[in-house]
């Protein structure tokens, strides 16, 4: 009789741990979703939609070009353990193709460009209809430097997020609400330092197209670019040089201004001529491990500061 109460016991011990296991693994049904996004930006905004339920991991290291960004073996492992994708879109992370083409499994590609107008690129002269073919189709990438359109970038973060993990989609819309709020917040204090910049002083002249969503939001008039692309990894004729030193002086422009991992040999060169300075501090393309941009929101900040203090 002991044997078989025992025997009652130890079943009875099993089937509790067993209905243990499997509600806790109910739970926490999300952390078979491993999120990736392709840069430092894009997954620190989609981190504060997923809010402490998911983990989000960015493809690129800080402080790399996605312009110019060289891939690696470790990439394409990156993305084959991957089951949600986040990319800006609009050809942004041209070097991903080929990553996609030799990575294993299937993922839910999240693009969070999807329902926004890019700006197209201008004509400029010399160009010929193979001059970066596909950037022109595609148009201008640099979305994130408006926080307004950020915000339809949290929306598609949402949706996407909610496709994927379904039992997760209330604490995805209230993370989505509170970003949302505070990009609003964002947007109001970059037009109040902005205010303090002279009007004539709004110039802007950069290494390449990268500034105009952030320009037409905030009252800048773009002078011109060094580098007449949408992408830092191009290059300038002699005459697209000298337009942009007469560009500048004709203007009054006081600055030009780079990302910090953008080559400033043109615009030292450019500076030399007409005596401006050369801000080779933005961080437009990538965050930092720390300060001063350590998320998106600081990022833009910082570089707000930079404009503010170069213009003024």
């Amino acid at each position: 009789m002991k044997k078989i109460f025992n025997s009652i016991i130890v079943a009875m011990t099993l089937a509790a741990l067993l209905l243990a296991a499997c509600g806790s693994a109910s739970q926490s049904s999300d952390s078979t979703l491993s999120v990736l996004a392709s840069t430092t930006f894009l997954a620190d905004i989609a981190q504060h939609v997923a809010g402490d339920r998911l983990n989000v991991d960015s493809l690129l290291p800080v402080d790399a070009d996605p312009h110019a960004y060289q891939t690696t073996p470790a990439d394409v492992v990156k993305i084959s353990k991957s089951t949600v994708l986040i990319l800006n879109g609009i050809e942004y992370e041209h070097f991903i193709e080929p990553l996609l083409e030799n990575a294993d499994g299937e993922r839910l590609v999240i693009t969070a460009t999807a329902r926004l107008e890019p700006h197209q690129m201008e004509e400029h002269a010399g160009e010929t209809e193979s001059d970066d073919e596909h950037e022109h189709e595609a148009g201008d990438p640099h979305m994130w430097l408006d926080p307004n359109l950020v915000v339809t970038y949290v929306e598609n973060i949402r949706d996407g997020l909610i496709q994927a993990d379904p039992e997760g989609a209330e604490i995805y819309k209230a993370n989505a609400d509170t970003y949302i709020a505070q990009l609003m917040g964002l947007d109001a204090w970059i037009k109040e330092q902005v205010e303090t910049i002279p009007v004539e002083r709004r110039l802007l002249v950069t290494n390449h197209e990268s500034m105009g969503y952030f320009a037409e939001r905030y009252g800048f008039t773009i002078v011109d670019t060094i580098l007449p692309s949408f992408s830092s990894d191009a290059s300038a004729s002699a005459q697209e040089i000298a337009e942009v030193i007469e560009a500048i002086r004709s203007s009054g422009a006081p600055a030009i201004f780079l990302s910090d991992v953008e080559n400033n040999a043109l615009a030292n060169q450019i500076a030399e001529e007409t005596g401006v300075q050369v801000v080779t501090s933005l961080r437009l393309e990538s965050l930092t491990d720390g300060a001063p941009a350590a998320t998106y929101i600081e990022m833009m900040k910082y570089n707000v500061s930079e404009l503010v203090k170069a213009l003024q």
